[in-house]
């Protein structure tokens, strides 16, 4: 049979039917299923984790909520949900986009202008607000709702100023009926109410609100702490109107207000403030976490793939000396590929779904992830999982069989009998440039603080894996000299495990490579958390010198400060209302907008001074007020602000604000990074009840009736076990990417020792006992292990030390438990996998 392109090689161009590319491919994984069964899992491994990340970027794009409180309200109209930050100039301009961290509101005379647009019946404005009576927490709204929410009444008249409508849990928890007294504490203080009413609830006040209360319609806003303001303004349709006309009219008629007109499932999103930051959560996962992930299983895929066409590197040479020409090499290479690739990728698909599945469910459980949201799955991850897989094998497998394909079939065979010492030109070029720019960033990041420091640290740990990956070979020539020198002494067995890492570092290249990316990334994930925990947890123990903490579930009643003030023997009580403001943060073409938790007092500076310490470094405290405000210092550095200077800033509800920095301190991680007057932040929050009491002096048997009270020690165990039932996200990512690569580790190391029969044959004929050889292996994996583990540990440190300076000020906490977990999990993983194979090789043997 002559081939369809004669080559020099092949005499006339004359070439046995028997190799046919596909006919070699087959052939190979016919009778090496060793090594292919080895791809295949690798392969697998890599569909497992793009898939599962690439769900979850999907859901995250498409997460939608379909309305509830506004299912019968064809059109809303709102305030954007969005802070939005516009970045640099020309060609490189793009905007920040963020959720608020509350409801940002409109003016609530916009109903009467979107009630005169053509087609609309009528527009409300809608409030929602958190109410307390005694104990007990109501949901407080407009009577005006009814008209798109479905409630009834079904006994008095609907409220007038001073008056309200309950529910009837309402009104069985407060024991009262129509014509009664009812002594209510909303954003604006306590207040009697007269009961005019009794209400159903409708269809859209009854998700999961509990009891219910409704105010006028003109108070309504007021006792929500936003006079003017309302959350949104639903547009009822005249009969016969379409929805999109009506939205049209409506935004026509509101144009220049600001507001923003929603139809179809963004109504859900106005109603649940989650959707924003699920999206976020979810993308960020799927899209970040994802790209790591993703680069993670590309290298340890490819990986694989390059070792077993390496393996064969000897029969791809005996194919050329018999006439194989390049081409044919190549095309087998891509076949086996194309044989192994997308059946692998379609069957790490489905664990793919699994773990999506499993990450998309603990995410929900812990309510990150609303209830109505769910999870999106799709061909599209699903086939850039398949595709990913396939082009990865496609080109380690012509990279790795390259050389033996195109060198002439005797220089292929002598080089296939021996190690290459020098490794390519271009791979050694490529990664001495990674392992440089991984030093420049690293000391970028050690001169770098705040979000800058964590941000140039995520490419150094990239950056070093990458010079491992592709400095494979030297780096494990290195190790085999630096490490197997110990082991020259250990007996005849570790002599020759040293002799054969050093003479065979490509082989110890491919099973270190995994092992450094488990232990560095699993690190760098797990020590993050640890390093943040240890030092907030410190920080607010230092930081709560109060003798008595009061917190409660629903809100500290109002005027809790001023009866906390009058109890016998105290000597100060400031409350705290806790929020979250943006900040733009980072410089030039690179900035963006950072969430910081914010406090706002009710006393001064000085009196929370008395019962909160700090740890003040430039400023002062005592000068916080309207317009000026406190800041921790990492938030100062990310800022470029100190002393002096205006914050720009959005306040929770997107207003803009620009305060006085007045005071930096040192406990902000611990305790919270901006410290404002409460007067300047309560307006712009949803819920105006205090979050926490301070106080110094007095029983706390007389504060009990204000809340649980607890002492700086237990308010500070409590809050650091909630901080602890968060650390599942790093935890878990660094589960995800450990077990990916440590799988991996431990394959790799499979396929080494089931490549390597025919060696451990001729080590039992030439008089080796079969528990020398079992040592023998034994220490190659020590060795393999502990290079691995410093490797790993020396680019996690690498990338830890910078970014826990710039984020807490202090260095890496790694606790000595779970840092000796890992290392011990790599070495048994690493002996256990050379241990099983070697015992059935052996066996097989002498059987």
């Amino acid at each position: 049979m002559r081939s369809n392109a004669p080559d020099g090689n092949a005499p006339n161009g004359i070439v046995p039917t028997r190799f046919a590319p596909n006919g070699l491919a087959r052939a190979a994984v016919r009778f090496k299923p060793a090594s292919f069964a080895g791809t295949f899992v690798a392969l697998i491994m890599a569909a497992l984790i793009v898939s599962a990340c690439g769900i979850l970027l999907e859901t995250g794009a498409r997460a939608s909520v379909p309305p509830g409180r506004y299912a019968k309200a064809p059109v809303v109209a709102a305030a954007d949900q969005y802070a939005r930050l516009v970045v640099g100039s020309g060609d490189s301009r793009y905007e920040s986009v963020n959720p608020m961290p509350d409801t940002a509101r409109v003016d609530a005379a916009l109903a009467d202008r979107a009630a005169r647009a053509p087609g609309a019946e009528a527009a409300v404005a809608d409030f929602t607000f958190p109410v307390r009576q005694g104990d007990a927490a109501l949901t407080g709204h407009g009577w005006g709702s009814h008209a798109f929410t479905g409630t009834a009444l079904t006994a008095g008249t609907a409220p007038r100023t001073g008056e309200v409508v309950l529910d009837a849990a309402a009104a069985r928890a407060a024991q009262t009926g129509v014509g009664d007294i009812v002594a209510l504490e909303t954003a604006i203080g306590r207040g009697d109410f007269r009961v005019s009413g009794l209400a159903r609830a409708g269809s859209g006040d009854t998700a999961a609100e509990g009891a219910t209360a409704w105010f006028a319609d003109a108070q309504s806003a007021t006792l929500a702490g936003h006079p003017g303001k309302a959350d949104a303004i639903a547009v009822l349709a005249k009969d016969g109107v379409d929805t999109d006309a009506l939205a049209a009219a409506v935004e026509k008629a509101l144009a220049g207000s600001g507001a923003q007109v929603h139809t179809g499932d963004d109504r859900g999103a106005l109603e649940d403030r989650g959707l924003g930051y699920a999206k976020e959560i979810l993308t960020g996962l799927g899209g970040s976490f994802g790209g790591i992930a993703a680069v993670v299983a590309v290298f340890t895929a490819s990986g694989t793939v390059a070792l077993s066409v390496a393996q064969r590197a000897r029969e791809f040479a005996l194919l050329r000396a018999v006439g194989a020409t390049p081409r044919q090499i190549r095309r087998a290479v891509a076949a086996e590929a194309l044989l192994v690739a997308p059946l692998a990728g379609l069957v790490g698909c489905l664990p793919g779904i699994g773990l999506a599945h499993w990450w998309f469910g603990q995410l929900k459980d812990r309510g990150a992830i609303p209830e109505a949201v769910d999870l999106h799955v799709s061909w599209i991850p699903l086939v850039v999982a398949v595709g990913t897989g396939l082009l990865t094998a496609l080109t380690a497998g012509w990279a790795a069989g390259r050389r033996g394909a195109k060198i002439k079939p005797g220089q292929a065979l002598t080089e296939a009998s021996v190690e290459r010492l020098r490794p390519g030109v271009i791979r050694t070029v490529l990664g001495l440039g990674a392992l440089v720019g991984g030093g420049f960033l690293s000391v970028v990041a050690a001169r770098s603080a705040g979000e800058d420091a964590a941000n140039a640290a995520l490419g150094v740990v990239m950056l070093f894996m990458l010079a491992v990956a592709l400095l494979g070979p030297l780096v494990a020539r290195l190790c085999a000299a630096l490490f197997g020198l110990p082991l020259r002494g250990g007996g005849a067995a570790a002599g020759l495990a040293a002799a054969n890492s050093r003479t065979n570092a490509r082989r110890l290249a491919s099973a270190i490579t995994p092992i450094v990316l488990a232990m560095a990334f699993a690190s760098t994930l797990a020590f993050l958390h640890t390093s943040e925990s240890h030092v907030a947890a410190e920080q607010l123990r230092a930081g709560v010198t109060a003798d008595h903490v009061i917190t409660h579930p629903a809100g500290l009643p109002a005027g809790a400060v001023d009866r906390a003030a009058r109890a016998p023997g105290v000597d100060v009580a400031v409350g705290l209302l806790d929020a979250q403001v943006l900040v733009p943060v980072g410089s030039g073409g690179d900035r963006w907008l950072q969430g910081a938790a914010t406090q706002g007092i009710s006393g001064t500076g000085a009196q929370l001074a008395k019962v909160q310490d700090l740890d003040v470094r430039t400023g002062s405290l005592e000068q916080v007020g309207k317009g000026r405000v406190a800041i921790d210092r990492t938030l100062a550095t990310s800022a470029k602000v100190t002393v002096g200077d205006k914050l720009p800033m959005y306040l929770p509800d997107g207003t803009r604000a620009s305060p006085e920095v007045v005071a930096v301190y040192g406990r902000g991680l611990g305790l919270a990074a901006v410290t404002m007057d409460r007067a300047s932040l309560a307006p712009h929050v949803t819920s105006g009840f205090d979050s926490t009491l301070l106080v110094r002096g007095g029983d706390a048997q007389a504060l009990a009736a204000l809340g649980e009270v607890a002492d700086a020690s237990g308010y500070a165990v409590e809050q650091s076990t909630d901080r602890a039932l968060n650390a599942w996200a790093n935890y878990t990512m660094a589960g995800v990417l450990g077990g990916f690569a440590a799988v991996a580790a431990a394959n790799t190391l499979v396929m080494t020792v089931l490549d390597r029969r025919r060696e451990l044959g001729m080590l039992r004929l030439v008089g080796a006992t079969r528990r020398q050889v079992m040592d023998m292996l034994r220490w190659e994996g020590l060795l393999v292990a502990v290079a691995g583990v410093v490797l790993g540990t020396a680019i996690a440190a690498a990338t830890l030390t910078p970014m826990t300076r710039g984020l807490t000020g202090e260095s890496p906490y790694v606790p000595p438990l779970v840092y000796g977990s890992f290392v011990a999990a790599a070495v048994g993983l690493a002996l256990l996998a050379v241990t099983l194979p070697a015992r059935a090789v052996l066996r097989d043997r002498e059987g």
